[in-house]
């Protein structure tokens, strides 16, 4: 029996709220590898980073995060609570590091742009987000 059919695509509501605890946890990833360095890089040597700069290390230390989690193991700590899982679209492998970070490039002007890519879950035949179907990914439901 194919992987596919096993494990059939995650409701829109669990994945909406996935990501609303994920935004909870990220909280901390920020506090530990963003505000934590910042902090005891000004408190000792009196500079702070250029704006650009701190734009640039929030969004690869996030895209580290999410990259590492989906890539070997196709969950976050988010994912794993909710029972939802990002595979390759054809397989059920969590996705290669590349398509991995696809993913998570184009899942910001997916939720940026008023949320259009989380609506176009609403047309999708699948039900996927507009960065899932993008980088060639699909979120399926394992619990």
């Amino acid at each position: 029996m194919s992987d596919l059919i096993r494990f059939p695509a995650a409701g829109l509501r669990r994945r909406l709220a996935s990501l609303l605890y994920e935004s909870l946890l990220l909280l901390g990833v920020l506090a530990a590898g963003f505000m934590l360095p910042y902090l005891v890089i000004g408190l000792f040597f009196e500079v702070s980073p250029q704006g650009w700069f701190a734009w640039l290390h929030a969004g690869s230390l996030l895209g580290l995060y999410f990259v590492h989690y989906w890539h070997t193991g196709g969950q976050t700590l988010a994912m794993q609570t909710w029972g939802i899982r990002v595979v390759d679209a054809t397989q059920d492998n969590p996705p290669h590091w590349r398509r991995a970070t696809l993913r998570y490039l184009l899942s910001w002007p997916s939720v940026l742009f008023c949320g259009a890519g989380l609506i176009w879950a609403l047309f999708d035949r699948e039900r996927q987000f507009l960065h899932d179907r993008l980088a060639g990914t699909r979120v399926i439901r394992v619990k």
